[in-house]
């Protein structure tokens, strides 16, 4: 069977899918749909595989099931294990934190089973800030492309056996690709952990399989290049309303993968869209081929594998080291990007690009050569000892992996305080909303508080420890009186505890890895129960950023009556600090009821009251922290 003829535009749509994943894991903000480049891989890989059976088939009668797998191997298995070892070996020697569940990691991306062990095991693809960020987070889609490739010649060899013609064999994959994305919204509709729905095999094949649905409707070399020029119009039309839709949804914030929309629908229409894009690119009469083709598209498409593989381990490991990287943006994004190619190109060359053409006679060759003492191949023999070395080393880390216990979050100092807080705030938060609806507050003004807690600050002192973290004694004695609701993340949880004794009027819930989206339902709940105070503290925004509408609306809910205080973030090995705290600044002008707690300009030049995370206050920290945000609130609070 001949090959089908090379579409060069799927270089140029790979690149484009690849650009687009790489700026989602730099910046997801601002390339909120980045992600959507996995279904455009996904997409071609069900179009272009499905094409080539079904072609077989045809002409043959037969399909060549080893030869298949031996180019699936040869192609995926180089580069897949090269990234395990070379980040196995790094881990070992410069971040030993991530060698937890090292071998589990390594032995399922092997086993192509990645992405469930991801659902039972792993972070969520969406988490911004943690310690222990996996390096291999992205590896779940190479798991399913590897399912794919395992199973679809069974597939296509029962369809072309029951369905004779293309028909039905189109009804039963694009069913089968229906289901996948109505179940990807029935689980998230019931609830299911975002996880099992982002990684799912069943859940993302609907991508593959509406691809492999094209194959049958739409096979390559059925599409002939003479067609009338109104045909060539209407393909070049129809295209750049594909490729419109596919930008529009990139940069939507309807398409934020954390939203109803995406798991609704908008990823199946995403898909539809890359499946038409697809279709036009490989119709000879249509012009996007050529549109698509250039040589710098060619060179990333060409590499987009190696540079896929690549970008999440640089980024990772980079940025573990990078203590300044809300300083310094945009620099060291360059910077990261530059090494993400340069990897992918020596990687291509070296492994890659040989791989592919690789035999057990060339491979006999290769060591012949390799172990000939006459031979002066000094740079082979180097590429050799530099490749036995990593292996060596990457396989220690794998080896010892099983012994290694976590450093993790749950074991450490912060992590323990965290732990024991959440459980003092849920007993307080029920005795104190027990108490809250049976009381009515009554206002009081503010000269009479401040006349009796200046009387009692010298009769009757509390808290005097905190005296020396720049907060006086009257205001201490006004913080308890203070009623307040408060929301925010790991850093207020880790000080719940200072806060709540300074104010024990204060319903305080504060839990790790929350974002913005967060509060909303949360102070919903507390205004159904009837328990929203007057004063309303936010801490949030060290995990991520969000958009002046985002905050709009939760001041809108909260309601111009109840003043809301928001602690600004000190998170400097995060792109996205300044993001944050240029935002509260801004929004703080067209709020009158928003009051900034300036902890990043307070805290910033004291290094030593966080632990190495740069982000988290210490034990002596907390007590500043606390300090801090107490004696603001009580300076605007209502009493």
């Amino acid at each position: 069977m001949k090959k089908n003829r090379f579409i060069t535009g799927y270089s140029g749509l790979r690149a484009l899918a690849v650009i687009g994943v790489i700026l989602y894991h730099l910046n997801p903000d601002t390339f909120i749909g980045g992600y959507l480049g996995v279904p455009i891989f996904f997409v071609l890989s069900g179009y272009l595989v499905t094409d080539h059976m079904l072609r077989s088939y045809k002409e043959e009668g037969s399909y060549n099931t080893k030869s298949f797998y031996l180019s699936r191997i040869k192609k995926l298995y180089p580069q897949l294990i090269a990234v395990l070892w070379l980040s196995a070996a790094y881990i070992l020697l410069f971040q030993r934190n991530l060698l937890v569940k090292l071998n589990q990691i390594v032995i399922t991306n092997l086993l192509n089973v990645y992405n469930f062990w991801q659902i039972l095991n792993g972070q969520s693809y969406f988490e911004r800030f943690a310690t222990n960020e996996s390096p291999f987070t992205h590896l779940w889609t190479m798991s399913i492309e590897a399912q794919f490739y395992i199973l679809w010649p069974l597939v296509i060899w029962l369809l072309v056996k029951y369905f004779k013609k293309r028909k039905g064999i189109f009804w039963v994959l694009f069913g089968l690709s229906i289901f996948s994305a109505l179940e990807m919204a029935l689980l998230y509709k019931t609830g299911a952990n975002i996880n099992r729905i982002y990684y799912g095999t069943d859940t993302r094949f609907f991508s593959l399989g509406i691809g492999a649905a094209l194959a049958v409707i739409w096979p390559i070399e059925d599409l002939k290049p003479q067609v009338r020029k109104s045909d060539t119009r209407a393909l070049d039309i129809v295209g750049a309303i594909a490729f419109i839709g596919m930008l529009l949804l990139f940069f939507s914030n309807t398409m934020n993968p954390q939203s109803a929309f995406a798991y609704y629908g908008g990823m199946l229409i995403f898909t539809v869209l890359t499946a038409i894009m697809v279709g036009i690119i490989a119709h000879p009469g249509s012009h996007w081929n050529r549109w698509l083709t250039n040589p710098v598209f060619n060179w990333i498409g060409s590499r987009s594998y190696g540079i896929y593989l690549y970008q999440f381990p640089v980024m990772i490991f980079f940025e573990d080291k990078v203590t300044d990287m809300a300083d310094h943006v945009l620099l060291y994004h360059i910077i990261e990007v530059v090494i993400i190619l340069l990897i992918s190109e020596l990687t291509y060359r070296l492994i890659e690009k040989p791989m592919g053409k690789i035999s057990w006679v060339k491979t006999k060759n290769y060591f012949t050569q390799l172990f000939d003492i006459k031979r002066k191949d000094y740079l082979r023999k180097a590429e050799a000892v530099v490749a036995v070395l990593i292996f060596l080393v990457g396989s220690m880390g794998i080896i010892v992996s099983p012994t290694v216990k976590a450093e993790n979050f749950n074991k450490s100092q912060l992590a323990e305080r965290i732990i024991a807080n959440r459980k003092e705030q849920s007993k307080d938060n029920k005795t104190l909303i027990a108490k809250l609806r049976k009381s009515k507050k009554k206002p009081t003004q503010k000269t009479k508080l401040v006349k009796e807690a200046t009387k009692r600050a010298k009769k009757h002192p509390v808290n005097k420890s905190f005296e020396k973290y720049g907060i006086s004694q009257v205001d201490l004695q006004l913080a308890r009186k203070v009623q307040l609701t408060a929301v925010g993340d790991s850093v207020m949880a880790g000080s719940s505890n200072d806060l709540k004794r300074l104010m024990p009027k204060a319903l305080i819930d504060a839990a790790v890895s929350r974002q913005l989206d967060v509060a909303y339902d949360l102070l919903n709940k507390y205004q159904k129960k009837g328990v929203l105070a007057d004063n309303v503290l936010i801490g949030l925004g060290t995990n991520g950023p969000f958009s002046m509408n985002d905050l709009d609306r939760l001041m809108h809910q909260i309601g111009p009556k109840r003043h809301v205080f928001w602690i600004n973030t000190h998170v400097p090995t995060k792109q996205w600090q300044d993001q944050v705290n240029g935002l509260l600044k801004q929004a703080s002008k067209h709020h009158r009821n928003l009051t900034v707690i300036d902890w990043y300009g307070y805290s910033k030049n004291h290094p030593k009251w966080f632990y190495q995370d740069e982000t988290h206050p210490t034990p002596v920290g907390s007590k500043h922290y606390s300090a801090f945000v107490v004696k603001t609130i009580i300076e605007h609070a209502k009493y």
